[in-house]
């Protein structure tokens, strides 16, 4: 299981893969098998606990996310769209929040990112994976559709698709009994990390820090599992190679600063560069800074820093660090902490 990462190129391919006949007839929706059971759920978000039974007669849409996971931030922007537009036309939209790390599973956790993405609709917490082994799912962001007599009709895994997964929202509307639906679709406003990835310059795939997956550690001391050691940087790095600098503990799932003005370093080829970090301890802050090649990030920086690469780390969750301009070139990236304390998982890139 992952947080996709799919290329245009792969597209097509993916799309026949996941849609069955509806590749060669739009009219033609399979059936893929039967809703099922939503009863897995630790808990609900913006609404009561919601049943199978209760939604028959409704196009349901349930929508796989962690909150962290850059490639359902893209496609957030959507499904906030569609969950807003057809509601009353009988969609209902499901979003089950299914964590990737463990702190992901901490509702403290997910409330912030209800308000930072709009999520209005009903929100499944899954974190025993309960709804996610019920739909026998391995990907975030995953889309299922379902029409009102409890079929599942059509699902896709990753990006893109939009006009696509919309026709179907509206063919299954119309199957329903539904009248006045249009083939017009909507048109949305990307902020932020939710702008789509400029998948013509990207050169960089995600990659997880901790000991257990991570690739391209090109520090010249290994990485020693659990406990505290000094790393250096080399001066130079080849493309996706990444170093630490200073002192930190290496786990199997991030990278965690013993002592003030440890560093990261990663040569990255992307407009976009995301940390996936947070406080080591929970209810504490870390500042940092960015440069790109040794200077200040100036109208490169992300949302998350200033021009001159300054941030605070102060919750769990992905930052934007870096949105190149035109052209996109291959650069170094390197941020320092100046306290210690802080854990990073994962860089995703767009």
């Amino acid at each position: 299981m992952k947080c996709t990462h799919i290329l245009p190129s792969m597209l097509a391919a993916v799309a026949i893969a996941t849609s069955g006949s509806f590749a060669q007839d739009k009219s033609a929706l399979p059936v893929e098998g039967m809703f099922p059971s939503l009863a897995g759920a630790t808990g609900w978000l913006n609404s009561k606990p919601l049943t199978v039974e209760a939604l028959r007669g409704k196009v349901v849409l349930v929508d796989f996310w962690t909150y962290t996971c850059i490639n359902w931030q893209r496609t957030q922007p959507y499904v906030r769209a569609w969950a807003e537009k057809y509601k009353e036309q009988g969609l209902v939209v499901i979003g089950v929040h299914t964590p990737e790390f463990e702190f992901e599973r901490n509702v403290d956790n997910i409330l912030p990112a209800l308000k930072r993405f709009r999520v209005e609709y009903p929100v499944a917490v899954d974190s025993d994976y309960g709804v996610w082994k019920a739909f026998r799912n391995n990907y975030w962001p995953a889309v299922y559709i379902i029409d009102a007599a409890g079929s599942i009709r059509f699902h896709h895994f990753g990006e893109g698709e939009y006009e696509r997964t919309e026709a179907v929202i509206q063919q299954l509307l119309r199957e329903a009994g539904k009248s006045g639906i249009g083939n017009d679709t909507v048109r949305v406003d990307a902020q932020g990390s939710e702008v789509a990835a400029d998948w013509g310059n990207l050169r960089s795939p995600e990659n997880y820090l901790g000991s257990e997956r991570t690739e391209g550690f090109a520090s010249p001391s290994r990485a020693s599992g659990g406990k505290t050691r000094s790393y250096s940087a080399p001066r130079m790095l080849a493309l996706n190679q990444w170093a630490l600098r200073g002192e930190w503990t290496v786990n199997p799932g991030a990278v965690v600063l013993d002592k003030a003005s440890g560093a990261i370093v990663y040569r990255f080829h992307a407009r976009d560069l995301h940390l996936v970090m947070g406080p080591a301890k929970r209810g504490t802050s870390v500042r940092f800074r960015v440069l790109l090649d040794g200077r200040p990030p100036g109208p490169a920086h992300g949302v998350d820093i200033d021009e001159q690469g300054y941030g605070t780390v102060t919750e769990q969750r992905l930052y934007q660090l870096v949105r190149q301009g035109q052209p996109v070139e291959a650069r170094r990236f390197e941020i320092e902490f100046l306290e210690p304390g802080v854990a990073a998982y994962a860089f995703t890139f767009g």
